[in-house]
């Protein structure tokens, strides 16, 4: 009977490295089983200039926190927070069985002023495959719902609404997990903005949900459209953000800026998102940059 050497050690270099990735990854796991940090509460949004407004971005989970708790009150209090004149919302209807809707619409517009565009086919639906799109009452909006290619059902809307500080067109987008979905989806909402007439301002909001940077990135495929989109500031998971997931893009260039992760301790249990906030600058800079 033969005996059998046991197995040799390691080179010490490669030892190294190892004892150092499971460091790394042991602090991470203490990151997160950390219970919450109590976080600044906000001073509220800042007074807007004439001519701009604010818009945020927020994938809701469906209403289900970190906590594992369904409270569309407190995502209702976590929109409030935002102070934004636009909000798009996805996660907003049931995915499966009968698409109603999953927030207190009548809660949310005595909370925050806003409330849904009709785009979904039911009476008591919120959005369009999860998406939807918050506005003050009475704006006056025209409504595409995009069914968008891809390995899972997937959607996007495109709204232009006439506002007070101006013609915009707001795209409220979900993508897919697959990088290859999520390519074909950008393509297709390129492709349906090149149908419409005229040059209107123009933002994507939404969860993108794309982590890569550099060429790896799916959403390269819009940068002929709306510029680079390697960075962003990172808003998954909500208790500690480190992938920019979810996205505020415009043009013309200089149409959007100050986009910044919403993080209070409301938001941090809220959802596995943090929303996305930016001040949008309508009227004269923007048409400039149009016209060159």
């Amino acid at each position: 009977m033969t005996e059998t050497s046991p197995p040799a050690d390691p080179p010490p270099r490669l030892k190294d490295r190892l004892r150092r990735t499971g460091a790394a990854v042991q602090g991470l796991l203490v990151e997160l089983r950390r219970p919450i940090a109590p976080a600044p509460v906000p001073a509220g949004p800042p007074r807007a200039e004439a001519g701009t407004l604010r818009v945020a971005s927020y994938n809701i989970h469906k209403c289900v926190g970190t906590d594992r708790r369904f409270d569309p009150a407190r995502t209702a209090a976590v929109i409030a927070e935002l102070g934004a004149d636009v909000v798009a919302v996805q996660e907003a209807d049931r995915r499966f069985g009968r698409r109603t809707g999953l927030l207190d619409a009548a809660a949310l517009e005595r909370e925050t002023g806003l409330a849904p565009l009709p785009v979904s086919d039911l009476p008591d639906g919120h959005g369009w495959h999860g998406n939807a799109l918050l506005v003050r009452p009475g704006t006056p909006a025209r409504i595409r719902r995009l069914a968008l290619p891809g390995a899972e059902p997937r959607g996007a809307l495109v709204a232009e609404l006439d506002l007070p500080a101006g013609r915009l067109r707001v795209v409220a987008a979900h993508l897919g997990l697959l990088r290859r979905s999520r390519r074909q989806q950008a393509v297709a909402i390129l492709r349906a903005l090149a149908e419409d007439e005229g040059e209107v301002p123009t933002l994507l909001l939404g969860d993108l949900n794309e982590w890569r940077p550099g060429t790896r990135s799916s959403l390269r495929a819009f940068e002929p459209y709306f510029g680079p989109v390697n960075h962003g500031p990172p808003s998954f998971p909500a208790r500690l953000p480190v992938l920019a997931l979810d996205r505020i893009l415009g043009w013309p260039r200089g149409l959007v800026g100050n986009v910044v992760a919403h993080d209070s301790l409301l938001a941090r249990v809220a959802s596995d998102h943090l929303p996305l906030t930016a001040c949008v600058r309508l009227g004269l800079p923007a048409a400039v940059e149009a016209a060159a």
